[in-house]
């Protein structure tokens, strides 16, 4: 299976011809990595992780494009989209689903807490075929999986660094790559990414930086 990183939290899928992409939000070249997408997946209704613009425009233009997301953004969708209501799915943690022919399972709940006078919001973190690890804006570790490939949102305003380290050691993914890295300039995401490097390392996990546009398989 083929990944590739665009801005943020945004990352494409490939594999046998099959496209899913995940997070295509305002921040992420969303329309460029929705080109040809038999699925999408959102993980929570956050405009960094969901350009409602561009997937309304993606479900009009491909007939065959079903996307799953939590209660909140499926429900927003649907009144942009009502014609194409019946390929746009709930996602809830315990869920699994296939689209677009990826194996699909769902965790987490909840969005991170950025302050107390914030709303939380619902945020459903996926693993797909049985692998890789999307956790959207959460630190949820899975349960009762083995994780091959970590996604690991590196910065945001509900995280700190220790936090993120603990996020990778605990889940013990041999590979893992950032997302979630919009927000840093360049000596803030090197000083991130040394850290998780160093101390995942001892963990037995390889965490390595992803250019935007890289691929790589997984």
């Amino acid at each position: 299976m083929q990944l590739s990183k665009y801005t943020h939290a945004c990352v494409r899928l490939e594999q046998d011809g099959r496209v899913m992409v995940l997070d295509p939000g305002v921040f992420s070249e969303a329309a460029q990595a929705l080109a040809g997408a038999g699925a999408v997946l959102i993980t929570h209704e956050h405009p960094d992780h969901y350009d409602a613009d561009a997937l309304t425009a993606a479900l009009a233009a491909s007939p065959d494009l079903a996307v799953h997301a939590p209660a909140g953004v499926a429900a927003d969708l649907r009144l942009r989209a009502p014609g194409t209501a019946g390929r746009i799915h709930d996602a809830a943690p315990g869920d699994s689903f296939t689209a677009a022919g990826f194996s699909v399972q769902c965790f987490g709940g909840q969005h991170a807490l950025i302050h107390p006078s914030i709303p939380v919001v619902a945020n459903v973190g996926y693993l797909v075929e049985g692998t890789l690890y999307h956790p959207g804006d959460s630190l949820v570790v899975p349960h009762g999986v083995t994780v091959g490939t970590l996604l690991v949102p590196v910065h945001a305003p509900w995280s700190k660094v220790a936090e993120v380290v603990d996020f990778v050691v605990s889940v013990r993914a041999p590979h893992a790559y950032q997302i979630h890295d919009g927000l840093l300039n360049e000596q803030g995401l090197a000083f991130t990414e040394s850290h998780i490097a160093r101390i995942g390392g001892l963990h037995g996990v390889t965490f390595a930086h992803l250019a935007v546009g890289q691929a790589v398989q997984v």
